[in-house]
């Protein structure tokens, strides 16, 4: 398959001509009951500041630097990770420490449910109500409570969980696969090491705003921005799913209709991204594939935290996305790989 075309892949058949039916069914509830089978998060956050390293004076080239230089984390903490997956060449800022997954984990929760379709055990044209959270207040119980909601096939939830980010739809995902155990699990498989999930989106969200991620690394939710990058490679190299699943992945997330003011404010128009989202209190995210007019394409993964404002840290991720972009598109001998901590 020409994978240069998976991210403008159009809407598939199945849920052509079905729009209306999927933003409708954010409002349109079932008053029923729903249990969540997997296992509650542990309430008590794993916390640990994270070490302060003294940036080297010098860089061994500009593009070094250039990302560096963006990549500050005077105002807050910024994770990069790229890897150009013609060449090989990658770079990284702070890639190995954690920042919070907010809504970029919904790709490894869409993989976890492709996954189970390729084995059989799953179905795309299978229905599962939406989870639709409850009120409660923040911090009470280690699960938030939720119901079910009306019942989608798994392939528009997937649809509106790449492609809107939508909580109500991910969760549904999340529980038909059994919880953050059995994302974690494929994870485990697929030896994508530095990523980790604890909590339902229904409950990440009503529980947010207890640690500042500027400042303060919180484990839970958590991803390394090469953890993420080595997720994104894999997908797109057909490494874990088959080629019908990776395309309804990859696809949607070609799709993505949030996050304008990040990865591809600054990209020229026909550069084509495959990106997913994702915000949380003080923290905004942007991940995905990147492939330019040529058929070039990189795994890019931005995590910025602080910076004063959300207008801000998505400003920061445009820039930064841009001179990753401009800069792959330099000499092999400028680039090689390239490690900021």
């Amino acid at each position: 398959m020409a994978l240069a075309a998976v991210p403008g892949l159009p809407l598939p058949d199945a849920l052509a001509g079905d729009t209306a039916h999927i933003e409708a069914a954010n409002v349109a509830n079932v008053e029923t009951s729903f249990d969540r089978t997997f296992s509650p998060a542990p309430s008590a956050p794993r916390v640990y500041l994270p070490p302060q390293r003294a940036l080297p004076a010098t860089y061994p080239t500009t593009f070094a630097s250039r990302i560096a230089a963006l990549a500050s984390a005077d105002q807050g903490r910024i994770g990069v990770a790229a890897l150009d997956l013609g060449t090989g060449r990658s770079l990284e800022v702070l890639g190995d420490q954690p920042f919070p997954l907010a809504s970029t984990s919904k790709i490894a929760i869409a993989a976890t449910f492709l996954d189970g379709v390729d084995r059989g055990a799953y179905r795309l044209d299978a229905q599962y109500p939406l989870m639709v959270p409850l009120p409660s207040k923040k911090f009470e119980g280690s699960v938030a409570p939720v119901r079910a909601g009306a019942r989608l096939s798994a392939l528009s939830l997937i649809e509106l969980s790449l492609t809107r980010s939508d909580n109500h739809a991910t969760d549904a995902l999340l529980a038909a696969v059994g919880g953050p155990r059995a994302v974690n699990a494929w994870l485990r498989r697929a030896g994508v090491s530095g990523f980790h999930l604890d909590r339902d989106i229904a409950t990440l969200v009503r529980d947010d705003g207890a640690i500042n991620p500027a400042v303060t690394v919180d484990t839970r939710d958590a991803t390394t921005p090469l953890a993420m990058v080595r997720l994104l490679t894999g997908l797109y190299r057909g490494q874990w799913l088959s080629s019908t699943s990776q395309q309804v992945l990859l696809g949607a997330m070609g799709r993505c209709i949030t996050g304008k003011r990040r990865m591809r404010a600054n990209l020229p128009q026909e550069a084509m991204v495959a990106h997913k989202t994702g915000t949380l209190n003080n923290t905004s995210s942007d991940v995905g594939i990147i492939t330019t007019p040529d058929g070039r394409a990189m795994a890019v993964a931005i995590y910025v935290t602080g910076q004063g404002t959300k207008l801000n840290r998505e400003a920061r991720i445009a820039t930064i996305a841009r001179a990753i972009y401009d800069g792959y598109g330099a000499q092999p001998a400028e680039l090689g790989r390239t490690a900021v901590r």
